[in-house]
């Protein structure tokens, strides 16, 4: 399943054990007003629906859209919305937002 939320794409991807809430970047990255939105919307939407795990792709890149992203999920008011953050060694071009289980 997949469906645009503005500019930037935010899919269901299949992981292990489950499903991945993922967003991608790309298509938005020279907009900030976008950049902001699309990851308040995908925060929300997780927290919401209970989603244990956000992927945020970034890509590679200078890493300028890895700080503004980093920036945003360490702003307080967001910060309360999840657990921990990691950023995958595996792959630097993207972010997990490990959220609390609902109960």
């Amino acid at each position: 399943m997949s469906d645009w939320t503005g500019s930037s794409q935010v899919a269901t991807a299949a992981a292990e054990g489950g499903t991945l809430l993922t967003l991608d970047l790309h298509p938005v990255f020279r907009n900030n007003r976008d950049i902001e939105l699309s990851l308040r919307q995908i925060v929300f939407q997780a927290k919401h629906t209970g989603e244990p795990v956000v992927q945020i792709i970034h890509g590679k890149g200078t890493g300028q859209l890895r700080g503004r992203v980093l920036a945003f999920l360490n702003q307080k008011h967001i910060r309360r919305l999840y657990d921990r953050l990691e950023v995958d060694t595996a792959n630097t071009g993207r972010i997990l937002v490990h959220f609390t289980p609902r109960s």
